[in-house]
């Protein structure tokens, strides 16, 4: 009987430990929205070794003013809404124009960056993070977080439900 309530117990410190842990993951995933951060997976190595492929970065709105030349900026490339995280390598105040170029590209990009389509400037970056985030974020992987969700939430509750049971057909019983 002993030995029951010390793996009880301990099931629940591993049980908690492990419902924590994804609690403070699905607040790094989801992003600090809260403290005004927006989080982007990085897809490509046009910013290495700054920032890698699978890396997370926590971008934060800044007035494009501010902005200077040595600043990585995260903006919107194109129509088709693509974003894209390169450094300032020059400011056209004038007409409102950043001129860009990733970190392991040799030559600046083509075209400039209107200050209208920064979206703000990574504050920091977890790295491998955003390998999760996208797999999280689609089928398959949005099934298996959801069912891992539930089978945590049900082995958190469920001791402690059946244990109430036995207590209650116990007290019956007397």
């Amino acid at each position: 009987m002993n030995s029951l309530k010390i793996i009880k117990k301990l099931w629940n410190v591993v049980s908690t430990c492990v419902v924590i842990l994804l609690v403070f993951s699905a607040v790094f995933l989801m992003g600090t929205r809260i403290l005004g951060y927006r989080v982007f997976n990085v897809i490509s190595g046009s910013m290495e070794p700054t920032y890698s492929v699978g890396d997370l970065l926590y971008v934060k709105e800044v007035k494009p003013e501010t902005i200077e030349a040595g600043t990585a900026i995260t903006f919107v490339l194109n129509e088709n809404l693509v974003v894209a995280t390169h450094r300032v390598v020059e400011v056209d105040a004038e007409n409102n124009r950043f001129y860009t170029k990733g970190d392991a590209n040799e030559t600046p990009d083509a075209a400039p960056v209107h200050f209208n389509n920064v979206i703000g400037v990574p504050q920091f970056h977890i790295p491998l993070l955003g390998y999760v985030s996208d797999f999280v974020q689609r089928p398959p992987g949005m099934y298996i977080a959801l069912g891992v969700g539930v089978v945590l939430i049900l082995a958190v509750f469920l001791p402690d439900m059946s244990g109430k049971k036995k207590e209650d057909e116990s007290k019956e019983s007397e």
